[in-house]
C-alpha cells in the first residue's frame, strides 16, 4: 500500500473526543472499580466459619489485628478481578498485623478450591452461610468486604471491588493505631 493511502486510512480512524472520553472512562472503571465505602463503627459479631482446609475459625481468634472479610464468588467477575490485589496486600502487609478472611458464595466448595489452586491464592477461604452475611450487616451484592479494626470493631463496608491502593487507604491506619 502506497503511504498516501496508508495515511488517509489512518486519518478516517481518529476517533473524535467523546469517543476517547467514553474509552478512558471505560478503561478507568475496570481498572479502578467504582466502590461505595462507608464508616462504620460497630462491634463485629461473634461469627465462625470453616476454613475450606477443615480448620475453624472464629473472628474474636483475630483480635488484635485488622481483618478484611471479603464475600465473594467464583462466578462474580469483579470479584475475580479484585483477587491479585487482595493476595498481594496480603503478602505485603500480613507479617504487620493484617488478616484477610475471605467468605465464598458459591454453592459448593470444589470449584472454590480448584479456582484458588489454579490462581495461587493463599488467604484463608471459607464458604459463606447466610448467618453471615447476616451478622455483618448484609451484603446485597458481590464483592461487599468489611474491614475490621484490632478492638473487634467494623470500621469500613466497602461495596464494591477493593484494589491495592484502596485497601492502603483504608488498612494501614487501622494498623498504625494502638
Amino acid at each position: 500500500m502506497k503511504d498516501g493511502k496508508w495515511r488517509a486510512r489512518i486519518g478516517k480512524l481518529k476517533p473524535d473526543w467523546l469517543t476517547l472520553v467514553l474509552l478512558g472512562l471505560i478503561v478507568y472503571v475496570w481498572f479502578r472499580p467504582p466502590a461505595w465505602v462507608s464508616d462504620e463503627n460497630r462491634a463485629a459479631p461473634e461469627m465462625q466459619a470453616t476454613l475450606l482446609e477443615g480448620s475453624k475459625i472464629d473472628l474474636t481468634q483475630l483480635r488484635g489485628k485488622v481483618v478484611l472479610v471479603n464475600f465473594w464468588a467464583v462466578w462474580c467477575p469483579f470479584c475475580r478481578h479484585e483477587m491479585p490485589d487482595m493476595e498481594r496486600f496480603y503478602r505485603d502487609y500480613r507479617a504487620r498485623g493484617f488478616e484477610i478472611l475471605a467468605l465464598s458464595q458459591d454453592d459448593a466448595p470444589e470449584p472454590v478450591r480448584q479456582f484458588l489452586a489454579k490462581e495461587g491464592y493463599h488467604f484463608p477461604v471459607a464458604m459463606a452461610d447466610a448467618g453471615h452475611a447476616a451478622a455483618l450487616g448484609g451484603v446485597s451484592r458481590l464483592p461487599t468486604s468489611f474491614i475490621i479494626d484490632k478492638r473487634g470493631r467494623v470500621r469500613h463496608k466497602i461495596s464494591g471491588q477493593v484494589h491495592y491502593a484502596r485497601l492502603e487507604d483504608l488498612v494501614k491506619p487501622l494498623l498504625a493505631e494502638k
